[in-house]
């Protein structure tokens, strides 16, 4: 469906903001295209033409861009995607046991008719409200294995929790990450936070977990100092 003239209008107005950050307009494309996201929930050609007739470059380039990149959907995606670490260690502490235990849950095949939106693998719950895919390392090791919401974490998981987790934002429950905002965003409103319009939730939630700062709790008790470079 093509934009609104409503919608084309605030738009414009948004995508002016975002090249204005940028000495050079084509370095806009990337937040461009979240933009666009938050309209519909993925990249559409409407959206493609659009992020193109802002930036002076052909859709083709657009295209390229977008498909290459895997947090842009090129369909209908749900509102809430969750993706699963299958990297090394959390698949080593069971993160591909938690994607084949999720997809079962949801009574879906991976890459059958309900694959999720996106293009690039995983699966949707056959209300379509919330998709799961997996994804690669998100520099939360120490947390593994970790499961994310919309780009949210939510560490340490099983098979049960992260079927409970699903379950509750089926069913409209509030969740809350670990380490993250109060109120999940969904994916249209976390597509538009990357765009660069914040939504007030920055500078919620712990700036670093107990894990992570193991390390540095050690070195002070045991006096070790960085080397001067």
């Amino acid at each position: 469906m093509a934009f609104s003239d409503e919608t084309l209008a605030r738009l414009r107005a948004d995508a002016a903001e975002i090249v204005g950050r940028y000495p050079k307009a084509r370095s806009a494309l990337l937040p461009l295209l979240h933009l666009v996201q938050s309209e519909e929930g993925y990249v559409s050609g409407d959206g493609i033409a659009f992020c193109a007739e802002v930036l002076g470059c052909t859709e083709t380039e657009v295209k390229g861009v977008a498909t290459f990149y895997t947090m842009y959907a090129d369909r209908p995606a749900p509102d809430y995607k969750v993706g699963v670490c299958t990297n090394t260690l959390c698949a080593i502490m069971g993160g591909d046991q938690i994607y084949s235990e999720l997809a079962s849950h949801l009574g879906a095949e991976e890459g059958g008719a309900s694959e999720a939106g996106g293009g690039h693998g995983g699966i949707t719950s056959p209300d379509g409200k919330v998709g799961v895919e997996r994804i690669e390392c998100n520099a939360a090791c120490d947390y593994a294995p970790v499961v994310m919401v919309n780009w949210e974490f939510f560490d340490n998981q099983t098979p049960e929790t992260a079927k409970q987790l699903v379950d509750d934002l089926r069913a409209g429950v509030p969740v809350r990450p670990e380490r993250g905002p109060g109120r999940l965003c969904t994916w249209k409103e976390a597509s538009r936070v990357l765009a660069g319009f914040g939504d007030g939730q920055a500078a919620d939630g712990p700036p670093a977990g107990s894990a992570s700062l193991v390390g540095l709790k050690i070195a002070k008790e045991r006096g070790w100092e960085a080397p001067e470079s």
